[in-house]
């Protein structure tokens, strides 16, 4: 996933993405049988750390081994064997075996069948040369010698051509006083080591670790054990505030998904650079049982909001593709890829869960709900093609469509929305979107994949048989989502373009001072009256509004909600830093009487008080007790 720039009130947009499987562990192995893979973090030169893999037994003369061109949830071409160096292939005397390139990620090892191990070096994507060949942070490498060490594993191990099912044994060759935060549990752990057994190789890029002097922090949620994991170099984000403020999201979901949780571990490991890195974003790269966060360094209280937000979106990959996926993730191609038709599942449901959570919770409420739907809308209409068929676009969003997948995030939620209404209707309230995942998990399950042709086919088997007609439509069609027949169902009005009286706050451009923490007046181009009566100037620090200290936090909620309830004609006060003439900040206090402007707001929503008593009892079955 990627975040976008900050909005216009600063609430980070996040699209995340998501890779398959599941960290699983195997208690017994074959040693001929078992890649025996050793990283030394001790041995760093010039951000490179080798890498001793004792293959499993090999009866052929010729093998290959791959580094994987593309890794599952990123979506994109990452071609980590451009960070190997040094390949060699040994036998048990130690003589070098030959070896042929063929391209960037694979190895031809001749006389094979006497390869004993193969060892190489490997360099960190975060310190790529070029922003061009930058890997996306969150599913990349770092290693910083006696600091950090950040292991996708899919950045420094492989696999030989027909041996991907193989077990792997993983060492993790560590320095003094460091922790490795990972989903995996470590079958033996010393000051100076971790062993873990992983089942296949899909499972082990599953599983990143991060390894660095240890700032955790352990929830209980249900049954499982959330790690929430940190490393800031400049020690200003901690993981126990981060852990308290998402708890709630994450008993909320545990509610959610029926009281128990699929996993009993789950990992948030964190990263915190002090500048942007060479791919120029921020975001997060999901697994099933971890995610790997990629932050800016903020405030406390944003730095723990913009992760509660993540996280709503995070933690339901436990669904899919934990349980529920097809055979192009559950045998993920790392070489040659086929992208699945379903991202509008694994993606777009995703959303839409971890934004209805919080209004079924009871964390939100009916109008923020609204206000994230219409986001979804607005963003998907603005910027994505609409009438692509969602299938098309999915299969081919390696090469022909890779721009529009962010809409995965929009109208892939949007779908999710729209489907569960459809569902809520067809079953009188009784089943939603929930209730199909659910029994789409106990169809399939971790171990079993779908084909990806037969979804469809097999969800209208589930449910009934109007389904099958909304999928042709909408999902593989090119028709526009029935969105207004859709929120009329639930007595709420929608337009596409609708003109309201609001209250001004000023109309000025915003911006974000990261010295100060604060919200400023980046300029004044187009300021209207309201703003002229207050006499904002460019460079104004906003401090307060009406007495409450305004933050990149509430401040959606002072102009969103509190000065809308004001009246025409009230007097406000707005306290900002300004510099003085010895260029000094002081405070200055500025006054003007709320005026109203008519604003085109688009895609528009809100609850109909002239909705039915059917209307108000699909709504109540949609969204639960807080639909009001």
């Amino acid at each position: 996933m990627k975040i976008q720039k900050l909005s216009l009130l600063f609430c980070l947009t996040v699209l995340v993405g998501c890779s398959s499987g599941r960290p699983a562990q195997t208690s017994q192995a074959n040693a001929d049988e078992t890649y025996k893979v050793t990283i030394d973090l001790t041995q760093v030169k010039n951000d490179k750390v080798p890498v001793t893999i004792v293959a499993p037994d090999i009866k052929q003369g010729e093998i290959v081994y791959n580094m994987p061109k593309v890794v599952p949830g990123t979506y994109s071409v990452s071609d980590f064997g451009r960070f190997v160096s040094e390949f060699t292939a040994l036998d048990k005397n130690g003589n070098k075996l030959p070896v042929a390139k063929l391209d960037t990620n694979r190895w031809q090892i001749k006389n094979a069948d006497d390869l004993h191990q193969i060892t190489y070096w490997v360099d960190d994507t975060f310190d790529s040369a070029r922003k061009g060949d930058a890997v996306f942070e969150p599913g990349g490498t770092n290693i910083e010698a006696g600091k950090n060490f950040l292991l996708n594993t899919f950045g420094f191990v492989g696999y030989f051509d027909g041996m991907k099912q193989l077990p792997y044994q993983l060492t993790i060759t560590k320095p003094e006083g460091f922790y490795g935060s990972t989903p995996l549990k470590a079958t033996t752990t010393s000051p100076t080591s971790d062993t873990y057994l992983v089942e296949d190789y899909v499972l082990l890029a599953d599983s990143p670790l991060m390894y660095n002097r240890p700032d955790t922090t352990v929830l209980n949620v249900g049954e499982a054990k959330v790690l929430v994991s940190v490393y800031s170099p400049s020690g200003n984000v901690k993981s126990k505030p981060i852990a308290a403020n998402i708890k709630d999201i994450l008993e909320a979901q545990r509610s959610y998904l029926g009281g128990k949780l699929p996993v009993d571990k789950y990992a948030f490991i964190i990263y915190v650079p002090e500048r942007v890195g060479k791919s120029g974003s921020f975001g997060a790269l999901e697994h099933s049982n971890s995610s790997v966060y990629y932050l800016p360094e903020m405030p406390e209280e944003m730095f723990s909001s913009t992760m509660r937000d993540v996280a709503a979106h995070e933690f339901f990959h436990i669904v899919t593709p934990l349980t529920i996926h097809s055979e192009e993730i559950g045998n993920f191609d790392f070489v040659n890829p086929r992208m699945s038709k379903h991202l509008w599942m694994y993606e777009g449901v995703t959303e839409y869960f971890a934004s209805h959570v919080q209004i079924y919770e009871g964390l939100i409420d009916l109008d923020a709900y609204l206000n994230k739907v219409q986001e979804y809308i607005a963003t998907s209409r603005a910027y994505y093609n609409d009438t692509l068929p969602f299938t098309e676009m999915s299969a081919n969003v390696l090469d022909k469509y890779e721009k529009e997948y962010g809409n995965v995030y929009q109208k892939g939620a949007l779908i999710g929305l729209v489907l569960d209404v459809k569902l809520r209707e067809l079953s009188g309230g009784k089943n939603g979107l929930r209730d199909l995942m659910r029994d789409l998990g106990k169809t399939y399950g971790k171990d079993k994949s779908f084909k990806d042709d037969e979804l469809f086919d097999k969800i209208t088997e589930l449910t009934y048989p109007q389904m099958r007609e909304f999928f042709t439509k909408y999902v593989e069609g090119n028709e526009p989502l029935p969105l207004q027949e859709t929120f009329k169902k639930v007595g709420i009005l929608y337009e596409p373009m609708s003109q309201q009286l609001v209250n001004s706050y000023g109309s000025f451009v915003p911006g974000y001072d990261a010295e100060s923490g604060r919200i400023v007046v980046e300029s004044t181009e187009g300021m209207d009256a309201f703003g002229k009566e207050l006499g904002l100037q460019p460079g104004d620090q906003l401090l307060k509004w009406n007495g409450t200290e305004i933050t990149p936090n509430n401040v959606r909620q002072l102009i969103g909600d509190e000065l809308q309830q004001l009246k025409p004609g009230q007097e406000i006060t707005v306290t900002v830093a300004r510099p003085n003439k010895a260029k000094k900040m002081q405070e200055v206090t500025l006054k003007a009487k709320v005026r109203q402007i008519e604003r085109t707001v688009p895609h528009y929503l809100q609850p109909d008080p002239k909705a039915t008593p059917q209307q108000l009892a699909l709504r109540a079955a949609w969204l639960g007790k807080n639909a009001e």
